[in-house]
């Protein structure tokens, strides 16, 4: 029999550190699930040579993979995934990790869950040790880790949060994927161009040039425009560059974020797809979080920043300081005209039954729908428009080039 020592929580939510003797650590996970409490910690007490082989392994596995930037939120998804799973199969948080953490490949969330694991043997709550990695780890993401560990219900709210990753994930995949095709379709139809304008219509013009044909209007304008991009052909991308810039730069200012996000909105078929998606994200989002037992105004907060639309932010601050006033979700809601009134008729009709996560998850499942009609919407009328421009465009430089030159033969022939 060996000796587990183990900190655990009460149905009250109260810490508890204890030890227990077991056969094995599943064994003793199973008592301590007998005696009404949630394990967050369990080792197996050990003698010094065992003690210091954990270390001299511990360090050896210290090594991180150098790093930039974020995690992927397929990873991170995943990983939730992952997590729920065994934990829903009763194995002790820091088991999980350690399995999860051994079995991923280097990168910014393995090197986060190292220490996570060393923080969590060192006596931290798993919501306090994801809160220190804000790159891989949200506020909504800890706070409903943190609401899960009160509640005694960790892996129930991380199936939860398992659920709403995936169907985020599943959203902004189908608006990926839609898009791919026309910008692909754009940037080669742009490289075409660029190739005739720079390269074939300068050889046109020589011919004219050489021949002296009095050249139509049109065709002057196609050489004028030929001139431009062969002499100012670095221009061309620094056009993008320099508009992404502006855009950062006045992104900076609030006003400006709102003045952007503004216009973001009234954009035709794509400002309802960003409207729709950021409704659909927000209302699964607080749904979720409210479900979890997250305090409604935090849960709010969380959303609010979350949204990334200012016009939006603005919309969930006056709902925020409403709640304070004491009053409800649905009126300031209302009020800011971010959203139909049919999330505000659910929402209001949520606050009064008393089931608001239901009703806002319902909200969303609408707006998936109808994200995926609109952005089907965009697709089918993108193709025609792409057809009709390409067309056009090769239409104008082929009437151009072909008047002078019948014009020239012409007089050639006579």
């Amino acid at each position: 029999m060996a000796t587990f020592q183990f900190e655990a929580m009460d149905s009250a939510g109260a810490e508890v550190k204890d030890t227990v003797e077991a056969a094995s650590e599943d064994e003793a996970q199973a008592q301590i699930r007998k005696m009404g409490y949630f394990v967050t910690k369990l080792n197996e007490k050990s003698d010094k040579k065992k003690q210091a082989k954990g270390k001299a392994k511990k360090i050896k596995k210290k090594g991180k993979s150098f790093t930039i930037g974020g995690v992927k939120s397929k990873l991170l998804c995943t990983f939730t995934r992952q997590l729920s799973v065994l934990q829903d199969a009763g194995l002790p948080v820091l088991r999980s990790l350690k399995i999860l953490e051994g079995q991923m490949k280097p990168g910014v969330l393995k090197n986060s869950l190292i220490d996570v694991v060393d923080d969590i043997e060192a006596g931290c709550t798993l919501s306090e040790a994801f809160a220190k990695h804000p790159k891989c780890f949200d506020r909504l993401y800890v706070n409903m880790v943190k609401a899960g560990e009160a509640g005694g219900a960790l892996e129930v709210i991380l199936q939860r949060l398992a659920q709403f990753k995936e169907k985020a994930q599943s959203l902004k995949r189908r608006v990926t994927s839609a898009m791919i095709y026309p910008i692909v379709v754009i940037l080669v139809a742009g490289t075409i161009l660029g190739f005739i304008l720079y390269f074939i219509i300068p050889k046109f013009k020589k011919i004219f040039m050489d021949f002296g044909v009095e050249l139509p209007k049109i065709t002057l304008i196609l050489l004028e425009v030929s001139d431009w991009v062969v002499d100012y052909f670095y221009l061309i991308p620094l056009i993008p560059i320099s508009f992404w810039l502006f855009c950062k730069l006045l992104r900076k200012n609030r006003s400006g974020a709102y003045f952007l996000d503004r216009i973001k909105l009234m954009l035709p078929v794509m400002g309802g797809i960003i409207e729709k998606s950021i409704v659909a994200r927000t209302m699964r989002t607080l749904g979720t979080l409210v479900a979890s037992g997250v305090p409604i105004l935090e849960g709010l907060s969380i959303v609010r920043e979350t949204a990334g639309n200012a016009v939006f932010e603005r919309a969930f601050q006056k709902v925020i300081d409403s709640i304070r006033e004491g009053d409800t979700i649905a009126q300031p809601l209302k009020e800011a005209r971010v959203v139909d009134d049919m999330v505000v008729n659910m929402i209001d009709v949520g606050e009064e039954t008393g089931d608001l996560d239901t009703m806002m998850n319902k909200v969303a499942d609408v707006y998936d729908e109808e994200v995926d009609t609109l952005v089907e919407s965009l697709v089918s009328l993108l193709e025609p428009l792409m057809i009709v421009f390409l067309g056009g465009t090769i239409g104008f430089i082929v009437i151009a080039l072909f008047m002078p030159l019948i014009k020239l033969i012409t007089e050639l022939s006579g």
